[in-house]
């Protein structure tokens, strides 16, 4: 699939909308209109190294798991984060994806692959607009699968 672009403008300082998107548990909160049944890999949410698995909502879609990582984080300016998709992750998502084989290739095409990601991303950053100017309702963040990992996390005496 070719590159998608879809972009938007957010009335708030940079800082506060680099930190908000550099906590990927928030993700959850604008994308889960299309995003589902998020679970972080690790219980730090912020900086290089934090990542998610989600389920992906499509119609037709059978292999609709996937995942992203912080692999670059730079305030206020770099945020990157790459994941894996699709049929025993062999499709890479980079804001475009890159199908491993002609198969996953001619799916992509069948399922309408970039306009389902310009309309669910489109979507996405309005909402993130909405959460970040307006204080309108946010959804629920990412968990920890399992619950508490630290000693005594969940424990009230």
């Amino acid at each position: 699939m070719d590159p998608v672009t879809v972009t938007t403008s957010i009335a708030r300082p940079r800082e506060e909308v680099f930190d908000y998107l550099a906590d990927v548990a928030n993700h959850a909160e604008f994308c889960d209109h299309f995003l589902v049944d998020w679970h972080l890999t690790r219980e730090d949410t912020l900086g290089r190294g934090a990542g998610a698995r989600f389920r992906i909502r499509q119609r037709f879609n059978r292999f609709a798991r996937g995942e992203i990582t912080f692999i670059d984080v730079e305030r206020p300016r770099r945020l990157v984060a790459a994941g894996r998709g699709g049929r025993y992750n062999r499709v890479e998502l980079e804001v475009e994806s890159q199908p491993g084989i002609l198969s996953d290739r001619l799916l992509e095409g069948l399922l309408g692959a970039r306009r389902f990601a310009r309309r669910r991303y489109g979507k996405a950053l309005r909402r993130l607009r909405a959460i970040l100017e307006e204080g309108e309702q946010r959804g629920a963040r990412a968990t920890i699968s399992g619950g508490a990992r630290k000693p005594a996390t969940g424990f009230r005496l």
